[in-house]
C-alpha cells in the first residue's frame, strides 16, 4: 500500500472514530443530569467517548505524517457525514432531510476551503505572539460561554455557542501543537513547557465544552459546528500568523470565501432545523397539557353564587316554633277560676349582635268592664 493510500485510509478511520465519539457523547449528555453536563466523570460511556476522540486525533496525526495536508484536512470534515448514518444505525436517531442537506453543505464547504489553503514553510511563534494567542483564545471562549448561559432557554442556540467555543479551543490547540512541533525540530527545550500546558488546557476545555454542547440539542448541529469551526480557526491563524495563503491567487481567495459561505449556510440550516423542531415539540407539549387539564365549569344554573355570610347565619339559625306557657287571663265576669288559659312567651327574644330581632308578644291587657 502506498503512503498516499495509507493516509486516505487513516483519515477515513479517524473520521469514523470522531463520529463514534460524538454519538457516545450525545447519548451521555441526554442521560446525564444537569450538574454533569460538562464532565460526567462517573459515566463509563464518557470515558469511552474520550478514548474514541483520542484515537481519532492520533490517527489524524499519523495520516498527516504519510499524506499532504491539503488532502488529510478536508477528509477530516467527513466526520459529520459518517455520524448521521451511524447514529441512525446504532442508536436509532434518524436525521431528517433538512439535517442531511445542512450536513452535506457544511462538509462540502469545509472540504473546499481547506483544499484551497496553501502550504508554507515551517515557522514558529515568538513569546509575545503565544501570549497574545493564549489570552485571545481564553477571552473568546469565556465570552461564548457567557453568551451560552444567557440563552439557556434556547437549547439549540446555546449548543451552537458552546460548540463554537469548543471548536475555537481545539483549533488553537492545534496551532500551539504545530508551534511546539516546529520548535522540537531543533531539539526539545524546557521553554516549551508553557506551550504544552496551554495545549493541555485548551484540549481539555474543548472536550468539556463539546460534551456540554450535545445536551438538549441533538447530534447534527453541534457536531457540524465543531467540525467546521475547529479547522477554520486553525486555518485563519495559519494565514494571519504563519504566512499561509490560498492557492491560485485571487481566484483561490474568492473560491475559499464561497466555500466558507456554503459551510456557514449548512450550519445555519442545521440550527434553524433544530429550532423549528424545538418549537414543534413545545407546541405538542402545550397541547397535551391543555387536554389533560380539567375543564372549568362556568357558574350557571347548576352552581349558585356564594351567599352573604349574614344570610347563611340566618338560614342556619333554628328558632322554636312555639315556646309558651299557659297563663290565666281573667275572663269577663270576674271568675278567674273559669277563665281560659292564654299562652304567653316564656322568654323574650331581644336583639343581639348578628342575629335577628324578634319582637316580644304583648299580652292583651284590655278587660271588659261589667256594668251593673
Amino acid at each position: 500500500m502506498s503512503a498516499l493510500a495509507l493516509s486516505v485510509l487513516l483519515s477515513f478511520v479517524s473520521a469514523v472514530a470522531y463520529a463514534g465519539g460524538a454519538i457516545v457523547q450525545e447519548q451521555v449528555a441526554v442521560s446525564s443530569p444537569g450538574a454533569q453536563q460538562y464532565a460526567p466523570l462517573r459515566r463509563p460511556g464518557w470515558w469511552a467517548a474520550v478514548a474514541l476522540n483520542g484515537l481519532g486525533g492520533l490517527l489524524h496525526v499519523v495520516a498527516l505524517a504519510y499524506g499532504p495536508l491539503s488532502l488529510v484536512q478536508p477528509l477530516g470534515a467527513l466526520t459529520i457525514v459518517f455520524a448521521l448514518p451511524m447514529a441512525a444505525l446504532f442508536v436509532g436517531r434518524k436525521a431528517g432531510a433538512t439535517a442531511w442537506r445542512g450536513a452535506i453543505m457544511a462538509t462540502v464547504g469545509l472540504a473546499g476551503l481547506l483544499s484551497l489553503v496553501g502550504a508554507s514553510d515551517a515557522q514558529s511563534l515568538d513569546t509575545a505572539q503565544r501570549v497574545a494567542a493564549a489570552l485571545g483564545t481564553a477571552g473568546a471562549v469565556v465570552a461564548l460561554m457567557v453568551a451560552a448561559r444567557a440563552v439557556h432557554r434556547h437549547p439549540a442556540v446555546r449548543s451552537i455557542l458552546l460548540a463554537t467555543a469548543s471548536g475555537v479551543a481545539f483549533g488553537m490547540s492545534s496551532v500551539f501543537t504545530k508551534t511546539v512541533a516546529v520548535d522540537w525540530t531543533g531539539g526539545v527545550s524546557a521553554a516549551d513547557l508553557p506551550s504544552l500546558a496551554v495545549i493541555g488546557v485548551l484540549a481539555t476545555a474543548g472536550m468539556l465544552l463539546s460534551q456540554a454542547s450535545y445536551r438538549g440539542a441533538g447530534l447534527a448541529a453541534p457536531l457540524a459546528t465543531l467540525t467546521v469551526v475547529n479547522p477554520v480557526v486553525a486555518a485563519a491563524v495559519g494565514i494571519t500568523m504563519f504566512g499561509e495563503t490560498f492557492r491560485y491567487g485571487t481566484t483561490g481567495t474568492v473560491l475559499a470565501l464561497s466555500c466558507g459561505v456554503v459551510a456557514a449556510g449548512g450550519l445555519i440550516l442545521l440550527t434553524t432545523e433544530r429550532l423549528s423542531r424545538e418549537h414543534q415539540e413545545a407546541r405538542t407539549a402545550e397541547g397535551s397539557a391543555a387536554e389533560s387539564a380539567p375543564e372549568a365549569v362556568p357558574a350557571g344554573a347548576d352552581e349558585q353564587p356564594a351567599a352573604d355570610p349574614a344570610e347563611r347565619l340566618l338560614a342556619a339559625l333554628e328558632l322554636p316554633e312555639d315556646v309558651r306557657l299557659p297563663s290565666p287571663v281573667p275572663a269577663p265576669g270576674g271568675a278567674p277560676d273559669d277563665a281560659d288559659s292564654a299562652p304567653v312567651p316564656l322568654v323574650s327574644y331581644a336583639p343581639f349582635y348578628g342575629g335577628p330581632y324578634v319582637p316580644v308578644a304583648v299580652v292583651d291587657r284590655h278587660r271588659t268592664r261589667v256594668k251593673s
